[in-house]
C-alpha cells in the first residue's frame, strides 16, 4: 500500500504492482478502513442501513 485517502468523494487505497505502477481501488475492497461498526453490531440480522431505507421512502414518494 502507498496511500489511503479520499479522492472525489471516494475512499481510494493506493498501492503498487509488480512493475512498480501505481493503481488504486476502493477503500470498501480492503480491510483498510476496519469493519463498518453498523455491519458489525447488525452481525447479519438486518439487509439495510436507516440510510438506506430513507432513500427508498424517497424514491418510492417520487414514483406515486
Amino acid at each position: 500500500m502507498v496511500d489511503h485517502r479520499h479522492n472525489w468523494g471516494e475512499d481510494r487505497v493506493y498501492f503498487l504492482d509488480a512493475k512498480g505502477q501505481v493503481h488504486s481501488i476502493l477503500g470498501c475492497y480492503t480491510n483498510v478502513a476496519g469493519t463498518d461498526p453498523f455491519v458489525e453490531i447488525a452481525a447479519g440480522r438486518s439487509f439495510f442501513r436507516i440510510e438506506e431505507l430513507i432513500e427508498l421512502t424517497r424514491l418510492l414518494e417520487q414514483l406515486r
